[in-house]
């Protein structure tokens, strides 16, 4: 059958039966299940344990074969060579090799696409980078925690590009800080055109990511739709509005009351958040506060030390020779030092120089080991000869300042 419609994934009339050893009949594991997930949509598989999400999911990928009934990916067989190219899968549990690491992982899973040398490394740093495994890719997998161990699983099935990706409980292990990224990275992947089909324990992670859902109990279909439609209490009306005044509260109540007839309670009060939302506001003010932690962090874009220290250390010296400038238009125009206010003082504009230039006890005299004086300094990627050109310059000023006091 060829791909001819907006469905990337159809389930028909799909029974499983699990028999004993005589053939007898032990486990109806799913009865006459219908779905269709369409193409650039978060689908969500729902239910309690033993409700047939896994064996659904195993016979989508063409590791099971159904006892009734039809399974269609792209319009083909899920055991279609072809097919299996376009699909992604992290399964429950990550079952990778531990004496493997991230690098490695990735590069070998790379090799079963066929991908070329230059295409695996660059794909392999491009996914360790945003799962956050950067500083771990050369760490065994067997020394990583479960979160860690999820979050290498995700980029193993993203290393093909897939176009329909199966997620078998992605926040598992994960703590909240981990859970919202890779909730976030679902729905980044959806806006590039993904397919995501999902199975969950964590209701409020469906509900995040999202857009329709089935329910199973006992392999049976109990629910399915839209999750908007499905949450939405349709027996009671919600009014939002700014805080009111108790006395307006009041007002509203009784109008409502009069409207709806005696004996109508009328609710009042108000609007909470998700726990979720409080936990994440929670962390980034302490985070804001540089709380310190030995644990994971919120990301927030490209960390303080991999900043161009280059691009830093000249914005000081624009700023050093601003200040020394400014000095010198105060000083011709007659203006005393409490008259003028620099945006730098050159004793300041001093320290800030002793501070780059000062050695650590770590590290020897750079001329004891036959240095150039004007050798780049690593620490800030300045030449040591215009710092000691800055530090005169800033220590002639200082004098001037005090011989006119």
């Amino acid at each position: 059958m060829a791909e001819t419609n907006n469905n990337v994934l159809e389930i028909i009339e799909l029974g499983k039966v699990f028999r004993d050893f005589w053939g007898r009949e032990r486990v109806q594991a799913l009865s006459r299940l219908n779905l269709d997930v369409k193409r650039g949509e978060v689908f969500g598989l729902l239910g309690p344990n033993g409700s047939g999400k896994t064996t659904t999911v195993r016979i989508v990928l063409g590791l099971l074969f159904p006892t009734s009934g039809a399974v269609r990916l792209f319009g083909k067989s899920p055991r279609n060579v072809d097919v299996k190219s376009r699909i992604g899968y992290m399964p429950e549990e990550s079952h990778l090799y531990g004496y493997l690491n991230a690098e490695e992982t990735l590069d070998f899973f790379g090799r079963l696409f066929g991908l070329s040398r230059e295409e695996r490394r660059r794909r392999a740093d491009a996914l360790i980078e945003m799962v956050g495994l950067k500083r771990a890719r050369r760490r065994p997998l067997g020394e990583y925690s479960k979160g860690m161990a999820r979050r290498i699983g995700l980029a193993q099935s993203l290393i093909n590009d897939p176009d329909f990706l199966i997620l078998d409980e992605p926040t598992t292990g994960l703590d909240p800080i981990g859970a919202r990224e890779m909730k976030d990275l679902i729905l980044t992947l959806k806006e590039r055109g993904k397919t995501i089909f999902l199975c969950s324990h964590l209701l409020a992670d469906v509900e995040d990511v999202c857009d329709r859902v089935c329910i199973l109990y006992g392999g049976k279909q109990r629910a399915e739709g839209k999750v908007e439609d499905l949450l939405k209490a349709k027996d009671s009306t919600q009014i939002r509005a700014p805080r009111l005044q108790e006395e307006t509260v009041e007002q509203i109540k009784a109008v409502i009351g009069r409207a709806l007839g005696a004996g109508v309670e009328v609710e009042v009060s108000s609007p909470t958040r998700r726990l979720e939302d409080f936990f994440l506001e929670v962390v980034a003010e302490a985070r804001r506060e540089r709380l310190a932690t030995s644990g994971a962090e919120m990301g927030a874009g490209t960390a303080q030390f991999l900043e161009d220290e280059g691009a830093k250390a000249e914005k000081l010296v624009e700023e050093l020779v601003g200040a020394a400038r400014q000095a010198e238009l105060s000083a011709e125009a007659g203006q005393s030092e409490a008259e003028s206010v620099p945006a730098m003082t050159p004793a300041a504009g001093r320290g800030v120089i002793d501070n780059l230039v000062k050695q650590t006890p770590e590290e020897p005299d750079r001329q004891g080991r036959g240095e150039p004086e004007d050798a780049v300094l690593p620490e800030t990627g300045l030449r040591r000869d215009l710092l000691d050109k800055l530090m005169a310059d800033s220590q002639q000023q200082e004098d001037t300042d005090e011989d006119d006091q």
